[in-house]
């Protein structure tokens, strides 16, 4: 292990500050990819699918060391039905919305997890149309969104209404961008 993987996997092991960006780190997608058999574990046939989102998803942009997972399940009625097992595994109920359920693990916070219904909303879709048109069509536009959020905590070090209000003109310019249309539905994205 050279000195870079060491400094790399200390970051990784510490309790870091949340609104520090940091250097895209090869651990995000094994983070993931753990969390995501505990996962299965808990919903098993019930999930239509399991996604890494957010910025840890994207191989080479900085970003806070938090991995965002989306799980999608058929209905809003049925998404509740997982609390007590999530719960069983660290993860906290945040807040819910007409799209999703929304719930966070660890202290500091590792973890993001939306629980996406695909009877309702389009957060699923948003969420693979933004992180896909960086993976596969637009690998010049990561660089802009890594400074677009280095100068967004800079001004608003907490990370709350500033920082999320300049990342969403962003993203919903990104998604313009990529053919998203307001309003649109998981299905009829075809994003899954």
């Amino acid at each position: 292990m050279n000195a870079h993987s060491v400094t790399c996997y200390h970051l990784l092991t510490t309790n870091i500050p949340q609104t520090i960006i940091l250097p895209y780190q090869s651990a995000w997608p094994n983070k993931f990819q753990a969390e995501k058999e505990k996962l299965l574990d808990i919903f098993g046939d019930e999930a239509l699918g399991i996604e890494h989102i957010g910025s840890t998803s994207i191989e080479g942009l900085s970003s806070k060391p938090i991995i965002d997972i989306v799980v999608m399940v058929e209905n809003h009625q049925g998404a509740d039905m997982f609390a007590e097992d999530l719960t069983q595994i660290g993860y906290k109920f945040d807040s819910s919305s007409t799209e999703r359920n929304y719930y966070v693990k660890g202290d500091p916070v590792e973890y993001h997890l939306s629980i996406a219904y695909a009877d309702q909303g389009g957060f699923w879709a948003r969420q693979i149309l933004f992180r896909d048109y960086y993976l596969r069509n637009h690998t010049e536009a990561r660089g802009e969104y890594a400074e677009l959020k280095e100068s967004l905590l800079q001004k608003d070090p907490a990370g709350s209404d500033e920082y999320i209000g300049g990342k969403s003109n962003f993203v919903y310019k990104i998604l313009s961008l990529a053919g998203w249309k307001e309003g649109q539905k998981y299905r009829e994205a075809n994003c899954l």
